[in-house]
């Protein structure tokens, strides 16, 4: 299980959000380890309960200081394994996090193909989604997921369906080595969608 950070500013001690400023993101990385993840305090939100990593899910705010985060927090993987993985929007580079991705310590990297029409699949044509695919896959990371939505209500746009997914876009993609497999958002909305793709996926 995957804690999260995102939007326009840092989780900041106590509780709440804090901005983001020049002192970087050790801090921060403290605050998660010792409050979700393996290390040690007495205002553990979720009580004895360790988490495995943390998602980065930047879609606003500042772009400054996620790298520094991002190696912050991978130090504590000599203690215990931190898992780092991030959801960028498919649009390359992706705004907010590139600077992280670019320290090539992401375990996993959930592409968001949906509500980008410049990169998602579009009017019966996935030529846009496979080649912004392998633009992701040229940088270093563990394994990359499609990110799409699992229902035509779940997001804005870029639902596929699941039979033209498992025929017509899978294959352009789940043969790149660092092919993960696909992640819908979300649980609430699948209704027989993953289902549909397992077998495929």
């Amino acid at each position: 299980m995957l804690g999260n950070v995102g939007g326009g500013g840092w989780v900041k001690e106590g509780g709440g959000e804090g901005r983001s400023s020049g002192a970087g993101g050790g801090s921060v990385a403290n605050y998660l380890w010792n409050n979700y993840l393996g290390g040690q305090s007495n205002t553990r939100p979720l009580g004895d309960a360790i988490l495995d990593g943390i998602d980065f899910d930047i879609e606003g705010g500042t772009t400054q200081h996620w790298d520094e985060l991002a190696r912050a927090l991978s130090q504590f993987s000599q203690q215990r394994k931190v898992y780092l993985t991030a959801a960028p929007q498919c649009s390359f580079p992706d705004t907010f996090l590139n600077g992280a991705l670019s320290t090539s310590l992401f375990d996993y990297v959930w592409v968001q193909f949906y509500n980008n029409p410049p990169c998602q699949y579009s009017g019966g044509s996935a030529d846009n989604l496979k080649s912004y695919w392998n633009q992701w896959n040229a940088i270093q990371a563990g394994k990359f997921f499609l990110s799409l939505p699992a229902a035509q209500g779940a997001a804005g746009s870029g639902f596929i369906p699941s039979d033209v997914l498992v025929s017509q876009v899978l294959p352009l993609i789940n043969g790149s080595p660092k092919y993960g497999g696909v992640m819908l958002w979300s649980k609430f909305f699948d209704n027989g969608y993953s289902s549909a793709i397992k077998a495929n996926v």
